[in-house]
């Protein structure tokens, strides 16, 4: 199969998509290269939110505002590390370099920036990732499991949650009520 590198890109599950995990989910990109991809799901709030994290963390929290942003199902993959996706990049000491705007770190320096002042103001905390080896996430693309289109920012950092599925779906053009469970080859 031709290598593709989907960094920075949203998969979109199909409507067949049978795995819990997955199921109507929207999943962004953090990595993808020849070891495999990836990713943090965007679009799936656990009954957490971020003051209830940080308190657990003992993290004092002093920034107004963040108390109750939700905290995020990221993936199946170490689902007891906190992953924030975030922008501005800034310098934290664990970090993943999405693209010049955005990182993914997992590091505990950046909870407790956003706690004591509320920045980098852009953020998403998950709780896991979703990993994928070497050819598995291009196996699963030939299956038709997801659609694919290039990240916008506003999807990520501005938009509710509940809306960011949606909107992906949009930058396609397709109405989500237009999705088939059914995929077919040519």
């Amino acid at each position: 199969m031709q290598s593709i590198d989907l960094t920075d890109h949203f998969l979109i599950a199909m409507p067949a998509m049978v795995d819990s995990y997955f199921s109507k989910t929207l999943v962004y990109i953090a990595e993808h290269n020849d070891r495999g991809a990836l990713g943090v799901i965007i679009n799936r709030p656990i009954d957490m939110s971020l003051g209830s994290l940080l308190e657990k963390i003992d993290v004092p929290l002093h920034a107004e505002g963040i108390a109750n942003l939700p905290v995020l199902f990221g993936g199946p993959v170490q689902t007891d590390r906190g992953f924030v996706l975030h922008r501005p990049l800034g310098q934290w000491q664990s970090t993943l370099v999405v693209n010049e705007q955005v990182g993914l770190t997992s590091s505990r320096d950046i909870l407790q920036a956003v706690a004591l002042n509320g920045q980098p103001h852009d953020v998403m905390v998950t709780l896991g990732y979703a990993g994928w080896s070497a050819g598995q996430l291009e196996h699963e693309l030939a299956q038709n499991a997801w659609l694919t289109v290039p990240a916008e920012l506003h999807i990520l950092f501005e938009l509710p949650y509940e809306e960011r599925l949606a909107s992906a779906l949009e930058l396609l053009g397709v109405n989500p009520t237009n999705l088939v469970d059914e995929a077919g080859h040519a």
